[in-house]
């Protein structure tokens, strides 16, 4: 396998999951703004110019959920996904796509105004909205945490991606002070062995 990647992008849930299944894999590497990244051959792969995308022999996908689904489906063996008559499951569905539905948006946002965009084009009011929203999606994982340590019961693909997002959010400076369990579930996803090897590749 092979995963187009660059550091703190969602390829970097790709390279958490691959290395929490054990899975061999090559890593071709672009930092952000890489003109590589606009270049026809990697248009080619991935339309948008964008990363993760992952090549699986014949199978090319560039959406980071995606991904963790079909890494989970073909080459998981039954690992970190509930089965689907279990209880767990319509939880477990629910949060591997809250990340991308609700976290992510404000994320986003606040990653254009505050680091991309240029000084004098950046809107404090975005920001300030984008945070606020952040705060209320991050309020749901605090509520879903409760009498629970991950997710969807044990550590899942759930755990992949909206942690994933959760630890971006903390990183970018979420107030978490009265989110105790989100708090503490941030710390447990970042003392991971294969989250750290992620962070470092």
């Amino acid at each position: 396998m092979k995963l187009y990647y660059a550091p703190n992008t969602r390829a970097v849930r790709i390279v958490w999951l691959l290395e929490e299944l054990g899975l061999p894999y090559e890593i071709e590497r672009f930092t952000l703004g890489d003109r590589r990244m606009r270049a026809p051959d990697y248009l080619a792969v991935h339309p948008m110019g964008r990363v993760p995308t992952l090549v699986d022999g014949e199978v090319t996908l560039f959406e980071s959920g995606a991904i963790v689904e079909y890494l989970l489906a073909r080459h998981g063996g039954g690992r970190l996904r509930p089965a689907v008559a279990s209880a767990e499951f319509p939880r477990y569905l629910q949060w591997l796509h809250y990340a991308e539905g609700m976290i992510m948006p404000p994320v986003n946002t606040i990653v254009v105004e505050t680091k991309l965009l240029a000084p004098e084009r950046r809107n404090p009011v975005n920001v300030e909205r984008a945070t606020k929203l952040l705060s209320r999606m991050l309020d749901a994982v605090e509520g879903g945490l409760a009498g629970r340590d991950y997710l969807a019961g044990a550590f899942s693909g759930a755990d992949i991606m909206t942690g994933h997002a959760c630890t971006v959010a903390a990183r970018l400076g979420a107030d978490l002070a009265d989110k105790p369990l989100a708090a503490a579930y941030i710390d447990r996803l970042n003392a991971r062995p294969a989250l750290q090897r992620a962070w470092a590749t």
